[in-house]
């Protein structure tokens, strides 16, 4: 079971103390479905945090990150995103937010360099301020020696860390992650967390969706679980462990969405 320490007491406590995101009844259905993706989904996410969305396949973990880091439109509700207590308005909602997808958003035949320099365009920010952040964030990902190779001579590690970087060029003050370790090696996933967890410290509020539950539970402060699109459970992790006897953080969505394989969904 996750203990907290002191430190992330105190960092929660004051982290809690603003909204960052406030979710009212969010509904999505997609085209041709049947049913909602998003069944009325309400939930208020705080500044500073490292907040978990968790559940099996299919069950809307993706669909709600994508709703909020403005990828995806929703159908009925709202969202409202706010900054030391003030709302954000929505011209500046995309300065304000990075988004770190589980498909590669890279182009294969152009150097790390060049994508970075074409996604930093992207938000309007010139050559000299493209160079100086990406310089930082390669050294910090341990691409710098690599940075003027194709990117398809990459591994899948060297992959998603420049994904990563992608993501955040533009220093955003919210980064949304959709599975950011899938697929890479020891070294590769431990750089990327202890990163996260670096940036966390200096003021990036994320918000986290992953299947390895062991890593999420090191990372997280708080977690929502969602099935069916609904939200069943939000908390602390302690907290919830301790009120459903689950051990873990796998323990724990297994026993509030089932064993039952979701092959079909």
């Amino acid at each position: 079971m996750k203990k907290a320490r002191s430190g992330d007491f105190q960092k929660l406590s004051r982290a809690m103390s603003k909204v960052l995101i406030d979710i009212e009844g969010v509904k999505k259905r997609y085209a041709k479905a049947s049913e909602d993706s998003l069944k009325s989904v309400s939930l208020k996410i705080f500044e500073g945090e490292k907040f978990g969305i968790f559940g099996p396949n299919g069950a809307g973990k993706t669909t709600l990150i994508s709703i909020l880091s403005h990828i995806l439109p929703f159908d009925k509700g709202s969202i409202s995103y706010y900054s030391n207590g003030n709302p954000i308005d929505f011209k500046s909602i995309k300065q304000c937010i990075g988004f770190v997808p589980q498909d590669l958003a890279l182009y294969d035949d152009l150097t790390a360099r060049q994508n970075i320099s074409y996604f930093g365009a992207l938000y309007n920010m010139d050559a000299a301020s493209i160079k100086r952040r990406s310089k930082e964030l390669f050294d910090l990902l341990g691409l710098s020696g690599v940075a003027d190779k194709k990117v398809r001579t990459y591994s899948g590690g060297m992959k998603r860390r420049l994904n990563l970087i992608a993501g955040l060029i533009h220093r955003p003050s919210i980064l949304f992650l959709d599975e950011p370790t899938v697929g890479v090696d020891i070294q590769s996933r431990n750089a990327i967390l202890t990163f996260l967890d670096r940036i966390n410290s200096q003021g990036t509020s994320l918000i986290y969706t992953s299947h390895h539950l062991d890593e999420a539970e090191k990372l997280c402060d708080r977690v929502g679980v969602i099935d069916y699109g609904e939200l069943i459970a939000v908390g602390n992790i302690s907290d919830l462990l301790n009120d459903n006897g689950a051990e873990n953080l796998t323990q724990l969505v297994i026993k509030l969405t089932g064993k039952e394989f979701r092959d079909n969904v």
